[in-house]
């Protein structure tokens, strides 16, 4: 199975997570939803949780010299 490629290269790690059985559980259910093995759904939700930090973090550190004032501006002579 290939999760994902770098310059052509497969990557693939092998992990043994400890999950609580309720947690588990819950994670069998969506992918049983999604028509999905348990391992696809999991790494989709850690790629999902991985993407929106790194999504945070952009923006944080793009906001650091950001003009609130100018931004305003520039948005109140914009048409609705």
């Amino acid at each position: 199975m290939r999760l994902f490629s770098v310059k052509g290269l497969a990557m693939k790690e092998r992990i043994t997570p400890h999950l609580p059985a309720s947690l588990k559980a819950a994670a069998e259910d969506f992918a049983s939803k999604y028509g999905v093995s348990l391992n696809q759904f999991i790494s989709m939700a850690l790629a999902e949780k991985v993407g929106a930090h790194r999504a945070s973090n952009f923006f944080a550190e793009r906001s650091q010299d950001a003009d609130a004032e100018r931004a305003v501006r520039f948005l109140e002579g914009r048409p609705e």
